[in-house]
């Protein structure tokens, strides 16, 4: 019979965010499972909300981490996806029921199934799954996940910088592929943070124009640098209205309450502007939560 998998990790230790050194379990290698070395682990604005359950309540210790990046040590006996040695990553959620219309359509982070989709940490889940009946994340030295919900991380790439592309670098990703951003268009980011900064560099890989907007010069330097066009400081009323009508795609990436208006103001007629920053609910109305993509 296998046996479950040891696993060192940091944990949060209660609300206050505290780390601590921490032993876990991993369940059993199952026959379609990957136990993967772990060699890298993003830290990710989300972590720190969940470890300080800002969004929500949590069972402590609690190992957060989703953007994970490894080795392959083992396979179960019908993996077929991956091999031992394989760079390998892990994003932000490990399973899902697999029945659903969500899921059936490849939409399995919409998971419509008992308990939607199973996410990387934080989830509460049998013990078959997750020994101690809740998700723990990748600040570990070991990780076991089905071979569906890991991807292959192409050798030629810096490993330990490709971890940050399994959460931030997907949120922007997703939605410019999902709504249609193409080169040649113009794509305003709002916001030059962890995820906007990621947005710059993939509009500028994808050929596109882009413009970031932000509340003050101090970030111009980097923003022209991870290779904007130009930067608009949105405090600028005059600068804003240089800008009016020019936005194909406008990524607003900005995590508190804020006036949209400005930035509705600067897409072209029938533009896009997909809200990514997780404003609280209630600290503006209706929060973003439901329109991140």
């Amino acid at each position: 019979m296998a046996e479950l998998v040891p696993c060192n990790c940091l944990a949060a230790a209660d609300a206050s965010g505290r780390m601590i050194r921490h032993k876990i379990f991993r369940r059993a290698l199952g026959p379609k499972d990957i136990h993967i070395s772990v060699t890298y682990s993003g830290i990710c604005h989300s972590d720190i909300h969940t470890a300080k359950a800002e969004w929500g309540a949590k069972a402590y210790p609690l190992c957060v981490g989703h953007e994970i990046l490894g080795r392959v040590k083992a396979v179960g006996a019908e993996v077929s996806k991956f091999k031992v040695g394989e760079a390998i990553g892990v994003g932000c959620f490990t399973d899902s029921c697999r029945t659903c219309e969500e899921c059936g359509e490849g939409n399995e982070q919409y998971c419509s199934g008992p308990g939607g989709n199973h996410g990387t940490y934080g989830s509460a889940r049998p013990e078959s799954l997750h020994p101690g009946g809740v998700s723990q994340g990748g600040y570990a030295s070991d990780f076991v996940v089905d071979e569906n919900y890991a991807i292959r991380i192409p050798e030629k790439m810096d490993v330990a910088a490709a971890a940050p592309l399994l959460c931030a670098g997907i949120t922007c990703f997703s939605p410019f592929i999902e709504h249609g951003l193409k080169a040649g268009q113009t794509l305003g980011v709002v916001g030059l943070g962890g995820l906007g900064h990621m947005a710059v560099k993939i509009g500028k890989a994808m050929g596109c124009e882009v413009i970031v907007f932000s509340r003050s010069s101090s970030k111009t330097e980097d923003a022209l640098r991870l290779g904007a066009t130009k930067v608009v400081i949105s405090t600028d009323a005059e600068a804003m209205k240089a800008v009016s009508r020019t936005c194909h795609f406008i990524y607003n990436s900005i995590a508190f309450a804020h006036d949209v208006q400005p930035y509705l103001n600067v897409l072209r007629t029938r533009g896009t502007m997909i809200m990514v920053g997780g404003v609280p609910q209630g600290a503006m109305p209706g929060g973003t939560f439901a329109l991140i993509p």
